[in-house]
């Protein structure tokens, strides 16, 4: 089977009269430079000339094999040799063809995208996750970029227009792709409201001490968050080993642990007086983190469990977190229900946020890619740069 075989597998979607370049994930740790297909908008689909894309952990987990989100109908995940995968599921980009049926949009518009496709997207009548807003939890979800639908690391892209929200003309392609980033800490701070934990932001027993592991792009946004969102007046402690990212997070208004000078439990005991902390926010993806849990949070605290990885350690490690009764908090993505013209919620009020100032996305985007050899850069080396914390591939943008 040729490559062009293999799209045509992959993406239903591909015009086969009109090309164009995308960087192609043809294996693991394998990205190509193709020319394929592009893509033809159906009914009710924006055709996008992608303006920016943003480089995510969860790209480069893909890229490096860590894991594999791409199954078939049995479950099975489906190897890249098998259906290579086109990344990028951060998108922002300008209408330049629609679908017959779109009534909101038109050519020239610039848009930020929700790269889920759920009930909503297809057109379906929804299901109960989709009804209760739990739209990445829909049951028959998929997702541009990441599980086999082509991603926006390419010069165009389809999308359903129901998942497209209009952008401010004077917001940065750059600056406003972080709205999806945004989006998933956002539906984080939503789920960790819902939940029924001993200490909250509010009520008789309040949140006095919290710590963010990890100040990469989600410790960053999570700061932001709680401080300026949240508006969160304690001190808020954010731990990490590199040196450039505890200097933003300072800027950013947190109390620093440098890992390297000291241990986790040793700083928050300082911190706090020997009282602990209320809430913890993992977003580092480190599994030697939860051996740390139970000496550094108080009985009945709460997890929010954000990131992704948590290698190294076995299961028994979560023991000591048991006897302490800690809460437990997961959350992915960026459900948030849909407003009345089906058009995700979420998203908006990220948007909104980065606009208005209250979250600085500027200082998150230390890497900007402007041709697609660059872009094969960042994962080959880039992002292990001391000071790389976010990656934007500003699609032909000058």
């Amino acid at each position: 089977m040729n490559k062009a075989d293999k799209w045509e597998i992959a993406d239903n979607q591909l015009n086969q009269s009109a090309t164009m370049r995308a960087v192609v994930l043809e294996d693991v740790g394998k990205l190509n430079i193709r020319e394929i297909p592009r893509p033809q908008p159906k009914a009710k689909d924006l055709l996008l000339k992608v303006g920016a894309v943003g480089i995510c952990g969860t790209d480069l987990h893909i890229f490096q094999g860590h894991c594999n989100y791409n199954f078939d109908q049995t479950g099975r995940p489906i190897p890249l040799t098998e259906q290579p995968q086109i990344l990028g599921h951060e998108i922002c980009g300008t209408v330049i063809d629609l679908g017959g049926e779109v009534e909101d949009f038109r050519a020239g518009d610039r848009v930020l995208v929700d790269q889920g496709i759920n009930c909503y997207s297809a057109g379906r009548a929804p299901c109960e996750y989709c009804l209760s807003g739990a739209s990445h939890q829909c049951e028959n979800y998929q997702e541009h970029g990441i599980t086999g639908l082509q991603g926006a690391m390419a010069e165009y892209i389809a999308v359903p227009a129901n998942n497209a929200i209009k952008l401010p003309e004077d917001l940065p392609f750059e600056q406003a792709v972080v709205s999806e980033p945004l989006a998933c800490i956002l539906h984080a701070g939503d789920m960790l409201e819902r939940a029924a934990t001993r200490y909250r932001f509010d009520g008789p027993n309040p949140i006095r001490y919290l710590l963010i592991c990890g100040a990469g792009p989600a410790g960053l946004l999570f700061l932001q968050y709680f401080k300026n969102v949240k508006k969160f007046e304690g001190p808020i402690f954010v731990s990490d080993f590199k040196p450039r990212r505890l200097e933003l997070a300072a800027a950013l208004g947190a109390v620093t642990i440098d890992l390297n000078k000291q241990s986790l439990q040793q700083a928050i005991h300082e911190l706090t007086d020997g009282y602990r902390l209320n809430l913890l926010v993992e977003a580092s993806g480190s599994g030697a983190l939860f051996e740390d849990i139970p000496r550094v949070l108080r009985r009945q605290g709460t997890v929010l469990l954000y990131g992704h990885g948590q290698k190294g350690k076995e299961l028994n490690v979560l023991n000591a977190s048991q006897f302490i009764e800690a809460y437990l908090v997961v959350s992915t993505g960026a459900s948030g229900g849909f407003d009345q013209q089906h058009h995700p919620i979420i998203y908006r009020r990220a948007m909104e946020l980065i606009y208005n100032g209250t979250v600085a996305a500027q200082p998150i985007v230390t890497h900007i890619y402007r041709s697609f050899e660059h872009l094969q850069q960042a994962f080959a080396k880039d992002f292990q740069e001391p000071d790389y914390i976010k990656g934007v591939f500003t699609v032909g943008q000058s």
